[in-house]
């Protein structure tokens, strides 16, 4: 299926024509984020804790280490929402009323479960240093046997989501576009900035490839 079922969970309420179910747009989304936000029910008492995911196909993977509460949450198959957003601009109308952002938000639902077996493991993880900084497995150290230990992975699969987008300038009142007022779109961005290496002793390393690759992209 192309799109996500609509349900009372996921359907969009406010705004509804900035929703959309289709599943190509919810991926995209997810993947140009870096982080989510995971709520969760503990005794009555509502927790949203951020953490790094990583999407493959219908699954949101997420990881920590083995006392977190969060993977432990998660893990249990308990209901989970996953959310992100990304704020792409800041909408300056000429009425305070009207003045808004542009985004680009998932809110995702579904029960999940932990990866057992330490080749599954090492795949995820995997997939979470190559989401951060593709090219950086095969440069770094792979964990060991006791850090493999230490390591909870969890995965989420997608019952429900729903993307909301706005984009596009304000919107006044037809009466106030004739008022003398700046407005428009001051666009945001999230970007990388020069590395700063890590020098405990010797002299500096040239950036590896995949460093270099990153940085390369950024100043295309």
């Amino acid at each position: 299926m192309s799109h996500y079922d609509i349900t009372d969970l996921n359907r969009v309420r406010r705004v509804p024509d900035r929703g959309s179910y289709d599943r190509e747009t919810v991926h995209a989304i997810l993947d140009a984020s870096l982080y989510c936000h995971v709520g969760l029910l503990e005794e009555d008492q509502p927790v949203i804790i951020p953490t790094i995911h990583v999407r493959v196909d219908d699954t949101i993977y997420l990881h920590g280490a083995t006392s977190s509460r969060l993977l432990r949450y998660v893990g249990s198959g308990r209901p989970t929402c996953v959310s992100v957003t990304i704020l792409d601009g800041l909408v300056l109308a000429r009425s305070v009323f009207h003045h808004s952002m542009n985004y680009r938000a998932v809110v995702a639902f579904g029960r999940g479960y932990l990866i057992e077996g330490d080749a599954q493991k090492m795949e995820a993880l995997e997939r979470f240093t190559e989401r951060i900084m593709p090219g950086r497995w095969a440069e770094a150290r792979r964990p060991d046997a006791q850090e493999l230990k230490a390591t909870a992975v969890a995965a989420i699969p997608i019952d429900v989501a729903t993307a909301k987008i706005r984009t596009g300038p304000p919107k006044d009142e037809e009466a106030d576009y004739a008022l003398p007022i700046w407005a428009g779109v001051l666009p945001l961005r999230h970007e990388a900035l020069d590395p700063i290496e890590d020098l405990p002793a010797g002299d500096p390393l040239p950036y590896p490839p995949s460093v270099a690759q990153y940085l390369a992209g950024r100043k295309s």
